[in-house]
């Protein structure tokens, strides 16, 4: 098991763009795959991209089982690896929605995301993946994806009012130690 150490809000890596991932099947890339699964169960997560454990590319890996005590309320989303991502919003309709980030520790917003959301990618062996869903499971594709392009979830709270320290928004909901 390799938890890697996940970059916080403020260090300029975060804010790169990712490059797409040209060749599956490979032991670097199927190595990465681990060390983003082990990562992101360590640290009680919904998701994690590459770039919130330094490396420049296009991959992301998202999913939760039956309770993850970061998001206590949220639907199961099937545990994913999505390569190369695009995102196809599908209508105009948005929602509202409180996040956190493994890379920004401590603290939650609400966020508009669309509401549902086509995406498309790859597995980790290349076969294509094309789905369509909405919720919480289009919301955690939308975070993660943002990683790639060097944006963190801060950049697009609208309303600061509805922004803070997790345990004061929601006590006895301290992901301080994230």
């Amino acid at each position: 098991m390799t938890v890697r150490e996940i970059l916080k809000m403020g260090d300029p890596r975060l804010l790169r763009v990712a490059q797409a991932v040209t060749t599956f099947k490979t032991a670097e890339l199927q190595a990465l795959l681990k060390d983003l699964d082990d990562t992101m169960i360590a640290a009680n997560g919904a998701g994690l991209a590459a770039p919130q454990i330094g490396v420049d590319l296009q991959v992301v890996v998202f999913g939760s089982g039956e309770f993850n005590p970061r998001y206590p309320d949220a639907p199961v989303v099937p545990r994913t690896v999505l390569i190369n991502p695009v995102l196809t919003p599908v209508g105009d309709e948005e929602e509202e929605g409180w996040e956190g980030c493994l890379s920004v520790p401590g603290l939650r917003g609400t966020v508009p995301r669309f509401k549902r959301l086509r995406y498309q990618g790859f597995d980790e062996n290349g076969a294509p993946i094309d789905r369509t869903v909405e919720g919480f499971h289009a919301r955690v594709v939308q975070h993660e994806c943002d990683h790639l392009v060097g944006l963190l979830y801060p950049m697009r709270v609208r309303d600061f009012s509805r922004f803070g320290y997790t345990g004061v928004l929601f006590p006895g909901l301290d992901d301080a130690e994230d």
